[in-house]
């Protein structure tokens, strides 16, 4: 368990053996399994084989908790887990010492926790409950969609007690509306005459190699190319800054396990690019639901002048846009990409929220203060970088 730690001026609170948060790895696999299949939004860094994975391996992830809501009222009269979300104290999160809880990153970009659809209103009042039993005043949710169905529930629930979320930051981020032709929709993003030069792009590239789009799903497939991805991604520009998986070993160590085992439910594929029988970029893209998540990109940076990362980006387009259980895709990239923003040019909004557990409670105004600062203070770290690179 984790301890939510408080200032002397709105108390100490402790979650540990606390009635509301338990391990992560308590939670019952079969029943976060079938909460999955059943959640009203989709979230493929929340499904149990990646969270689990990021919780037992990955650098600074590991040993999350876990708020849970539980209906008896199910037809088979078994207590079935209807909501989860996988959380840290504010003090482990931000270095805060405050009484809050914290959306538990699973590497991927999205917290949107699961919440059953057929009670969904239950659930997201059962996990409310259970964060004030932790001892916690306010959650913060981080990488939330804001318009997604999860979140309106969750507005729809905090209106009903007289409580009001606040938006700590937003941004709007690229996604794929898969439902379109492909063609159509990449002459629609990127004009006649951009395709035109990535054709060009190509047929160069084609010198090297006839060129093959290949997409891994089974278990074995992925395990085989998820170590060209992890080459790939070590190979380029995160390699030189010491950020690409395979740098750390929990971090391998997580993908390497995560991926096969989503694989075996169909909910994992590695597309990769060659040229003859050389790969030039890859890429992790998980599946949930009808929506899937374009995680990370690798490419071999000898070929970066026929944009192999574009390269495989149109042919996944192309792959999503012919999958009919596909509806939509999550970029899952930062707001300014300067890759994939021109390609998908579908836009939904993201954001961390704060919500308070109780009416009039002073203790949020000081957690939403601290928050204020945190983001002003990170705010002046990036400008005054961005200002010594360019001088």
């Amino acid at each position: 368990m984790v301890e939510i730690a408080d200032t002397a001026a709105v108390g100490r609170a402790s979650v540990r053996d606390a009635a509301g948060l338990r391990p992560l790895t308590a939670v019952p696999l079969s029943q976060w399994h079938r909460l999955s299949e059943r959640a009203i939004e989709p979230n493929g860094y929340y499904l149990p084989p990646w969270e689990l994975a990021v919780n037992a391996f990955a650098n600074g992830r590991t040993g999350a908790s876990a708020l849970s809501a539980r209906s008896d009222a199910a037809p088979d009269a078994v207590t079935r887990l209807i909501g989860l979300m996988p959380v840290i104290s504010m003090m482990r999160a931000y270095r805060i010492p405050l009484p809050a809880l914290v959306s538990a990153h699973p590497y991927g970009t999205l917290c949107t926790p699961p919440l059953d659809r057929d009670r969904a209103h239950e659930a997201a009042t059962g996990l409310l409950r259970a964060a004030r039993q932790a001892g916690a005043h306010a959650l913060i949710l981080r990488d939330m969609s804001l318009d997604g169905a999860a979140m309106r529930t969750l507005r729809e629930v905090l209106r009903q007690e007289s409580l009001h979320p606040r938006v700590l930051q937003s941004q709007l981020r690229a996604c794929l509306d898969a439902t379109r032709d492909a063609d159509e929709l990449l002459r629609d993003a990127l004009g006649s005459k951009k395709l035109k030069e990535l054709r060009r792009q190509r047929h160069r590239l084609a010198e090297h190699g006839d060129i093959r789009f290949d997409v891994a799903r089974t278990r074995e497939e992925v395990s085989a190319a998820l170590e060209t991805f992890l080459r790939l991604e070590a190979s380029g520009w995160k390699g030189k800054r010491g950020t690409a998986l395979i740098q750390d070993e929990g971090d391998a160590a997580f993908a390497r396990c995560a991926a096969p085992a989503l694989a075996e439910k169909g909910q994992c594929e590695i597309v990769t690019l060659y040229a003859g029988t050389t790969p030039v970029s890859a890429g992790i893209v998980l599946r949930h639901q009808d929506r899937a998540f374009f995680f990370k990109l690798g490419i071999d940076e000898k070929f970066a002048k026929f944009s192999p990362g574009v390269q495989l980006t149109l042919d996944l387009t192309r792959h999503l846009c012919a999958d009919p259980t596909i509806a939509t895709a999550d970029s899952t990239a930062s707001a300014d990409h300067p890759m994939i923003n021109p390609i998908w040019r579908g836009r939904f909004a993201i954001g961390d929220v704060l919500i308070p557990l109780r009416r009039n409670d002073p203790a949020v105004a000081v957690i939403h203060a601290a928050m204020m600062l945190r983001g002003l203070v990170r705010e002046f770290a990036r400008r005054t970088v961005h200002l010594i690179r360019d001088r």
